[in-house]
């Protein structure tokens, strides 16, 4: 199922790297979300984005917005990907049922079994504001995902 710009977006609650559950719609009337699903956590592609998020935290976690990463790792991974690499903000794993909440959002890759590198911004009400999506080698602009995610406040 695609999602199209206005729609709800589908709502879950994921483990985050630290085993603590975070749910999306708990942000709803207080944050715009960036959720950005990454394919695997240590690959080179997306640690550097991961690194990118990381170093540039500033632009995504603010008083009207948050940033919260997925896989289809499982929370162990995550953990050890955090750790290494300093990672602080959720990196929340889609692992069992594996992708269903990349599946819900409509990017599962089944072949792969792994999230495509897309990204969406769900605005205060709990809507699809804005999304990409990128080849699996393709890194994500950063400077595109933090102004999209301002737009949406």
């Amino acid at each position: 199922m695609a999602l199209a710009i206005g729609d709800a977006a589908p709502d879950f609650t994921l483990r985050d790297q630290h085993g603590s559950k975070v749910t999306l719609s708990a942000y709803r009337g207080k944050k715009a979300v960036l959720i950005v699903f990454y394919p695997y956590a240590f690959s080179g592609v997306c640690t550097g984005e991961l690194t990118g998020f990381r170093d540039e935290l500033g632009l995504f976690e603010t008083d009207d917005t948050t940033l919260l990463a997925i896989s289809c790792d499982p929370i162990y991974s995550q953990r050890a990907f955090a750790d290494r690499d300093a990672i602080f903000f959720p990196l929340l794993g889609d692992f069992w049922p594996h992708g269903a909440i990349a599946s819900a959002y409509g990017v599962f890759d089944e072949r792969a079994g792994c999230a495509r590198r897309s990204s969406f911004v769900v605005d205060k009400e709990g809507k699809v504001a804005w999304f990409v999506h990128n080849d699996m080698g393709e890194p994500r602009d950063l400077v595109t995902q933090s102004t999209r995610l301002a737009e949406a406040v």
